[in-house]
C-alpha cells in the first residue's frame, strides 16, 4: 500500500509544481488553491509512504515522478521544448524510478 500512496503523492507533486508556476507567484487565486491542497496531500502522501519505505528510496522515487510529470507535462503544452535528449533522459529516471522499485 505504501508503494501506491508514494506514486500517487509523486503525481501530487507534479500537479503542486505546475500550479505553483501557473500561479504566477501566488496572485491567481484557483491556482494557489491547487498548490495548497495538492502539496499538503503530496507531503501526507510521502510522510505515510515512509512508514514503510526507506526514507531515502521514497524520497528519490517520489521526486522522480514529480519530476518526469511536470517536465512531461510542459513539454506537451508547449511551456518547455522536447528534445530527443530530453527525452531520453527523463526515460533515465523513470527506469531509474522502477529499478528503485525492483530492488527495494
Amino acid at each position: 500500500m505504501e508503494w501506491v500512496v508514494l506514486v500517487l503523492a509523486g503525481v501530487l507533486e507534479a500537479v503542486w509544481a505546475t500550479a505553483l508556476s501557473a500561479s504566477n507567484n501566488f496572485r491567481r487565486l484557483r491556482p494557489t488553491l491547487l498548490f495548497v491542497v495538492s502539496l499538503a496531500l503530496s507531503m501526507a502522501g510521502l510522510a505515510y509512504a515512509m512508514t514503510g519505505i526507506p526514507v531515502g528510496t521514497a524520497y528519490a522515487v517520489w521526486v522522480g515522478i514529480g519530476a518526469v510529470l511536470t517536465a512531461a507535462y510542459a513539454m506537451a503544452f508547449g511551456a518547455e521544448r522536447a528534445t530527443f535528449v530530453k527525452v531520453l533522459l527523463l526515460m533515465g529516471i523513470i527506469g531509474c524510478v522502477v529499478g528503485l522499485k525492483v530492488v527495494g
